[in-house]
C-alpha cells in the first residue's frame, strides 16, 4: 500500500464536495445539506406561492404511502466493515451499455417552471455539468428541443405520458430521438391523476392553463389539429405562475389566455383522462422506439415479469413518490420482492433487463440500500426540485453533489469501493430490522 495525501485522492470523487465545503468556509447555496432543512428553505423561498410548493410537496390522500416509503427504507441498516483499502472509490455504473458518473438519475418531474424562472433549462444544465442523466417529463414547462440544447452533451432520457392519439405519440418519440434522448420511460401508473388533497383544496393544476404543456405547444402534430402553428421554443410561461391572474385574463376575453386555456384542456385530455392502457398496447411503443424502453410505476412481481414478456428493457420500481395511491405498498418493499423473482433475477443477471427505483430516496444511504437490494440505478425526485427553487442550476447541483458525496462516503466507511461490490448483496451488506 502506498502513501496517500489529500491531493492524491482522485479529483472525480464525489466526496471532495465535503472537503471543499470545509475549505471554502461557506455554507452551501441551499443553506444546508440536511434534506429536511432544504425542504423548509424551498418552502420559505416559495412562501408567496405556496400552491406551487405544495404541488411538489403534496401526496395522495393522507400521505400514508409517502411515509411508508421512508419507514420501510429505514428498516434496512448497513453493516460497516473495517480495515479495507477503499481509499480510491468510484461510483460509476453502466446502464444500457452507457457508463455514467454515478447510479443517480434526475427523476421526471413536471412543470419546473412553477418553482424557478429558468425551469427545466436550469435542471438540464446542472445535469450536464455533473454528468448525471436527466429524465425529461412530458409535462414540462420547456420544450424537448430547448432542454436538449441546455443539456448539451449531457445524458438524457425522455419520459412519456402516453397520448391517446397515436400520431401524437409518434411525434413526441421522434422529437425525443432526434434530440439525443437515448432511452424512453413510459409511465404506467398515471392513467388518471391520484387523489391529491393539497392540489384539490386550492384547485391548483397548472396544466389546464397550459403551464407544463410546452412540449405540446411546440409539437407540430398536436398544434395542427387546432389549426395552429407550433409555439416558439422561447415562448414560455410567465414566472411566477399566478392562476388567479390567468383566470382574470380569461374573464376579460384575452385571446392568448383563451387559446392557452383550450390547448391546456386538450392536452390534459390526451394524457390523463382515465383511459387505461393494456399490456398488448405496448407493442406499438416497442415497434416505434429504437432504443432502451423502460416502464415506470411497477410495484408487482407479476407485472415485472410481464414487462420481460412484453420485450421491455427495464422497469422503474415506483409508487410515484406516494403521489398516486394512498395506502400503496412501500417502494423499497416492492423492489425487494421483485428482485427475488427467479425470472427477474435471471433476466437482470444476463443483462436483458434493468431495474431502477425511486420513491422515498433522500440520502446517500438510501442509494446504498436500493443498490444492495438489487436496483442498478436510483432516481432522485423532490429534493432536486427544492434545490432548483432555492438556487436554480447551482441549487440542483448542490443537492446532487450532496447526496452523491454522502453515498460515496457511506460506501467507503462500510468497506466498499465500487457499486458492483454491494449490488444485489443486501443479505451480506445490510440487515433488516423490523
Amino acid at each position: 500500500m502506498g502513501d496517500y495525501t489529500a491531493d492524491a485522492i482522485a479529483p472525480s470523487m464525489w466526496s471532495n464536495f465535503m472537503r471543499d465545503s470545509y475549505h471554502s468556509r461557506r455554507p452551501p447555496v441551499t443553506g444546508s445539506v440536511d434534506v429536511k432543512k432544504v425542504e423548509e428553505a424551498a418552502r420559505e423561498k416559495l412562501k408567496n406561492r405556496l400552491d406551487a410548493f405544495n404541488y411538489v410537496f403534496g401526496n395522495a390522500g393522507t400521505h400514508e404511502t409517502f411515509h411508508a416509503n421512508r419507514k420501510e427504507l429505514n428498516k434496512w441498516k448497513v453493516i460497516p466493515r473495517q480495515l479495507r483499502d477503499v481509499t480510491y472509490r468510484s461510483i460509476e455504473t453502466t446502464i444500457f451499455g452507457v457508463k455514467y458518473s454515478s447510479p443517480l438519475f434526475l427523476a421526471p418531474i413536471g412543470v419546473h417552471g412553477i418553482v424557478h424562472p429558468d425551469g427545466e433549462l436550469a435542471t438540464a444544465a446542472a445535469a450536464r455539468e455533473l454528468g448525471v442523466p436527466m429524465i425529461l417529463s412530458t409535462v414540462s414547462s420547456r420544450s424537448i428541443e430547448a432542454v436538449a440544447e441546455a443539456n448539451g452533451s449531457g445524458p438524457r432520457w425522455f419520459q412519456l405520458y402516453w397520448p391517446l392519439v397515436p400520431e401524437m405519440t409518434l411525434s413526441l418519440m421522434k422529437r425525443a430521438k432526434n434530440n439525443g434522448y437515448s432511452a424512453l420511460v413510459v409511465t404506467v401508473d398515471t392513467m388518471s391523476l391520484g387523489w391529491r388533497p393539497h392540489d384539490i383544496d386550492t384547485a391548483y393544476l397548472p396544466f389546464y392553463h397550459a403551464v407544463g404543456a410546452q412540449i405540446a405547444l411546440t409539437d407540430p402534430e398536436f398544434m395542427q389539429r387546432y389549426g395552429l402553428e407550433p409555439y416558439a421554443h422561447d415562448d414560455v410561461p410567465e414566472f411566477p405562475y399566478d392562476p388567479a391572474k390567468f383566470d382574470e385574463l380569461v374573464q376579460k376575453g384575452d385571446k392568448k389566455a383563451l387559446e392557452l386555456l383550450r390547448l391546456g384542456d386538450e392536452w390534459m385530455g390526451q394524457l390523463a383522462e382515465g383511459v387505461y392502457r393494456t399490456w398488448d398496447e405496448l407493442a406499438f411503443i416497442r415497434k416505434n422506439w429504437d432504443g432502451p424502453l423502460v416502464l415506470k410505476g411497477i410495484l408487482s412481481v407479476e407485472d415485472a415479469e410481464l414487462a420481460i414478456d412484453a420485450g421491455m428493457d427495464g422497469i422503474i420500481v415506483s409508487n410515484h413518490g406516494g403521489r398516486q395511491i394512498d395506502g400503496a405498498i412501500p417502494c423499497i418493499w416492492a423492489l425487494e420482492k421483485i428482485c427475488q423473482s427467479p425470472k427477474v433475477k435471471a433476466a437482470q443477471r444476463s443483462g436483458r433487463f434493468t431495474i431502477l427505483t425511486d420513491s422515498g430516496i433522500r440520502t446517500g444511504t438510501d442509494i446504498f440500500r436500493a443498490i444492495a437490494i438489487g436496483a442498478q440505478g436510483v432516481l432522485l425526485g423532490r429534493s432536486y426540485i427544492y434545490g432548483l427553487a432555492i438556487g436554480g442550476q447551482v441549487g440542483v447541483e448542490t443537492v446532487v453533489k450532496s447526496i452523491l458525496a454522502e453515498f460515496e462516503i457511506t460506501l467507503g466507511l462500510c468497506g466498499y469501493k465500487s457499486v458492483s461490490e454491494i449490488w444485489g448483496r443486501a443479505g451480506e451488506v445490510m440487515v433488516k430490522i423490523d
